[in-house]
């Protein structure tokens, strides 16, 4: 069957469904991320999980719509009680602690990397781009950290800064350098 533009109708269906199926998944490995975690020795301090790590290769491998739309589908179902936040948490009261703006933050590097990475890959620009990404959200974490406990800025750093640095940091390394398995595997599928 075709339409006015002689493209077959199935190949459009096809993408749309292909489209929401990585979508589906990709938001099911944010939440699959979310409990593969180290607890930091801080008391009230988070966990050091995968979920950055999985964020890193959306942002880096999805449109920013997609980007977006994903890390969406997961904070929704997080926040209204799913337990798809770190550690099986889940709802608003995880988002509104002095650790929640770090999650805040997801939507906001699944905005950006999207649009500063570019198309075609470069790994050293896809590295940088990806520790861009967690520099953004350990600082948004680590003011919103400031201001609900009323800590100076040093203290803010070394608590809610420092510890994630050296994980993060490799996290955002890795992600970047499989990117192109990724896209390998993304098109052979199409």
């Amino acid at each position: 069957m075709k339409n006015n533009n002689q493209e077959p109708v199935a190949s459009t269906q096809t993408f749309s469904t292909r489209r929401m199926v990585y979508c589906a998944m990709f938001a099911a490995l944010l939440c699959i991320g979310a409990y593969i975690s180290i607890p930091l020795p801080l008391p009230g301090a988070p966990h050091i999980t995968m979920i950055n790590f999985i964020l890193f290769i959306i942002a880096l491998l999805f449109e920013p719509v997609d980007s977006i739309l994903i890390v969406m589908i997961w904070l929704i179902l997080g926040t209204v009680g799913v337990p798809v936040f770190i550690g099986g948490k889940g709802g608003l009261g995880y988002l509104i602690q002095p650790w929640g703006a770090y999650t805040w933050a997801f939507p906001v590097v699944a905005a950006v990397l999207p649009f500063i990475r570019g198309r075609k890959y470069n790994r050293v620009w896809y590295t940088i781009c990806a520790l861009i990404g967690f520099v953004l959200i350990d600082v948004i974490g680590m003011v919103y950290l400031k201001i609900m406990m009323h800590y100076d800025w040093v203290t803010a750093f070394n608590i809610g800064f420092l510890p994630f640095v050296p994980l993060d940091a490799l996290k955002a390394v890795v992600a970047a350098q499989v990117i192109p398995a990724f896209k390998k595997v993304m098109r052979t599928e199409e």
